[in-house]
């Protein structure tokens, strides 16, 4: 099978897993660009499961990568899937999508004037009576192609 992505998202990261533990094990399968684990090591914050993106310099390491899904790494198994590059032509501002219960959506472009979020892929809103479902478009600076 043929991927265009060089990136997978790898999920039900142990929270004791560390960014270099992810780099040696995807490191096997094929060279990494880049690779980023949030919450970072250095996170006060604590969780109880991480999630890791992995970007290799060939497609085809996608692939490979993803017969690691159900591995148990550390204490957890793995769950690898191919995850779709954002290309950046140019700044462009963030866009709100905002869906009421209805079915009615309006799109939003976020004025110059509002210091924009940062790189967010989705959140829900939940209004005790209302459910909200707000979706804020931005892009990983770092999936730049």
């Amino acid at each position: 099978m043929s991927y265009t992505t060089r990136v997978v998202q790898v999920t039900n990261v142990s929270p004791s897993t560390t960014s270099e533990q992810m780099r040696t094990l995807f490191g096997f399968l094929g060279t990494i660009e880049e690779l980023k684990l949030f919450p970072p090591d250095d996170s006060p914050m604590p969780v109880t499961s991480r999630v890791c993106f992995v970007k290799f310099q060939e497609p085809e390491s996608v692939g490979v990568s993803q017969h690691l899904t159900n591995t148990v790494f550390v204490d957890r198994a793995l769950i690898v899937v191919p995850f779709a590059e954002v290309k950046k032509a140019k700044a462009a501002p963030s866009l709100m999508v905002v869906c009421l219960p209805t079915g009615n959506c309006r799109h939003l472009q976020r004025p110059a004037s509002i210091q924009a979020p940062p790189p967010i892929l989705s959140s829900i809103l939940s209004l005790p009576g209302l459910s909200l479902s707000l979706f804020l478009f931005s892009y990983f600076k770092w999936f730049r192609v």
